[in-house]
């Protein structure tokens, strides 16, 4: 009897070792915005960033995986998810507000991982605060600004860059599933392996929301001054190493040249047979690349 006891008493034991990290959902009042992020686990900062149709949901796969090692800072991006909305919308303000963020909770220096339109935040991010930021991820997506962009902005099938304002958001209002399955299903090699039912409907429901389809929109509406923001911030080569990750079937090719052009240390990742949803598309394999450089 002593025996069984003790034996369910070490099974209890490596059970609470290996025990799943929480995930705790905080809210931070940065200047004129509330900021709302996932966090979890101890360590080096690693700072994790969500792209459109999208929410920091869609890191709570990963983020038990980088919990073991690191703390993990995952927000909803100004005026997307539980954030709120600020007056003003755009890649540099964002990177500035989640800069204040980090700072906020007494951190110096954080490693950033980002996806889709989180990519412009994060390199917003490294570039304003270079001596903050010691490993940076872009993951699927491109820099406007830095040659090779134009082919990408001008192609037809991201028609949506520009598909903002009064009558394309009357357009959308009460149709915003059908409006986002054409990036989850279309920008993936596979659309069965792409955004989960249940992620879906959740995102739907966010974004619905009132204005927030709005708050979203600008962050592409912002792109044409931001292409003179990046072609400056450009001049100077990050020199942190950057890991920048995508699918062959979408931007992975793309994405690497203009890393090497802004970058000093990259090391490229292009998955075969993948679309834009990398995380979703091959889980273990873009896990595997983060987890190993970062």
């Amino acid at each position: 009897m002593r025996a069984l006891i003790v034996t369910v008493a070490v099974f209890i034991s490596i059970g609470s070792v290996y025990a799943e990290p929480t995930i705790d959902s905080r809210t931070a009042k940065i200047d004129d915005v509330e900021l709302h992020y996932l966090t979890a686990g101890y360590g080096p900062t690693v700072i994790l960033l969500h792209g459109f149709a999208e929410t920091s949901r869609m890191r709570r796969p990963i983020i038990p995986l980088l919990a073991e090692k690191f703390t993990v800072i995952a927000p909803d991006l100004p005026g997307i998810g539980d954030s709120s909305i600020p007056e003003k919308i755009d890649m540099l303000s964002a990177a500035k507000q989640i800069h204040e963020l980090v700072r906020s909770l007494r951190i110096e220096k954080a490693r950033v991982v980002r996806h889709d339109i989180g990519l412009m935040v994060a390199y917003a991010y490294a570039a304003q605060f270079p001596n903050e930021t010691e490993k940076l991820a872009v993951m699927d997506a491109f820099l406007p600004g830095v040659p090779g962009w134009e082919a990408i902005y001008n192609a037809p099938n991201v028609w949506h860059f520009r598909f903002n304002g009064e009558y394309p958001e009357k357009l959308v209002q009460g149709r915003e599933r059908t409006y986002f399955e054409y990036f989850w299903n279309v920008f993936a090699a596979d659309k069965t392996h792409s955004i989960p039912e249940a992620d879906r409907k959740a995102y739907t429901e966010v974004y619905s929301k009132p204005r927030r389809m709005r708050a979203a929109w600008a962050y592409f509406a912002s792109w044409a001054q931001l292409a003179k923001d990046f072609a400056q911030l450009s001049q100077t080569k990050l020199t942190m190493p950057v890991l920048s990750i995508g699918g062959e079937k979408l931007l992975g090719n793309e994405l690497a040249a203009q890393v090497k052009l802004v970058a000093d240390n990259v090391t490229v990742v292009v998955l075969p047979n993948t679309g834009h949803w990398i995380l979703e598309e091959r889980p273990k394999e873009t896990t595997d690349a983060l987890i190993k450089f970062l």
